[in-house]
């Protein structure tokens, strides 16, 4: 059985954060021949669900590169590899340090918190305004959060030199791991996401490989996150979009992801 993994931004879905109406007729062409799909996002649960309210993604979905996994069959959520208490700290600390609000994201109870200190800059207030709010999770206090939570990851967004400076500072600590990303296209910002350094997309990947009998598996991704998964892959696929590391590491190039790149490959793959 052939098991193919899309990543979401950047990959599947288009310029607009959406699944285009080509690559949603797709993926029903894929169901419709049994060819088994889901996604490896590094967005939250909650997050990605409003994008995939109305789509069909019926098997396991691995989210916060690894950390998450949903079965939506059998309702229930596993959670791997968090961040402890000594780590979030550490985090937060560094935050402080270059003037950065940290965001951590906290599943308890199958309930998604985001805990974070007052915000500093606008791009962050913009942030809790345009992306938080309009999400499931419940927007909290920093000094809120109970000492004994474990957090998925936290996230962070700022000036790129600023968010790069982090991106190395956190790099070096052995059980964590940073990825950075442009925020907006043409502007000077930069998100950043921390994991422990154990979760990944590829681990999570051979997990599902192994719980739903898989014989090969094909991504599809355009960031550092995505290396995990290609690494174990037997193909993988870059949109023409994605980063040179990236397209250099995937078996082959593919169109931009605002072309519907994705689909257009899996009809001439597939034969759909």
């Amino acid at each position: 059985m052939d098991l193919i993994f899309f990543d979401l931004d950047g990959t599947l879905l288009n310029d607009a954060s959406e699944i285009s109406t080509f690559t949603k007729e797709t993926l029903a062409l894929l169901q419709d021949k049994n060819i088994a799909y889901t996604i490896a996002t590094g967005r939250t649960m909650h997050s990605a669900q409003r994008i995939l309210a109305g789509h069909v993604f019926d098997l396991p979905q691995i989210y916060n590169n690894g950390v998450t996994l949903w079965d939506p069959q059998k309702q229930q959520l596993t959670l791997e590899n968090q961040l402890n208490h000594k780590e979030i700290s550490n985090i937060i600390d560094v935050a402080a340090t270059h003037g950065i609000t940290p965001f951590v994201n906290v599943i308890d109870a199958y309930k998604h918190f985001i805990f974070h200190s007052e915000t500093r800059h606008d791009i962050e207030q913009q942030l809790i305004d345009n992306y938080f709010s309009g999400s499931n999770a419940q927007l909290m206090p920093l000094a809120a959060m109970p000492s004994q939570s474990q957090a998925t990851n936290i996230s962070m967004i700022g000036h790129a030199q600023t968010i790069k400076s982090m991106w190395q500072e956190l790099n070096t600590h052995d059980q964590l791991v940073a990825y950075v990303g442009q925020a907006l296209a043409g502007n000077d910002f930069w998100w950043m996401d921390v994991h422990h350094q154990q979760a990944s997309k590829g681990a999570a990947v051979t997990s599902l490989k192994a719980q739903l009998d898989a014989s090969k598996v094909i991504c599809f991704g355009d960031g550092e996150n995505d290396l995990s998964m290609f690494a174990l892959a037997d193909e993988s696929y870059a949109p023409e979009n994605a980063k040179l590391e990236i397209k250099n590491s995937a078996t082959s190039v593919i169109g931009h992801n605002h072309q519907d790149g994705i689909a257009h490959f899996l009809r001439e793959r597939f034969s759909l």
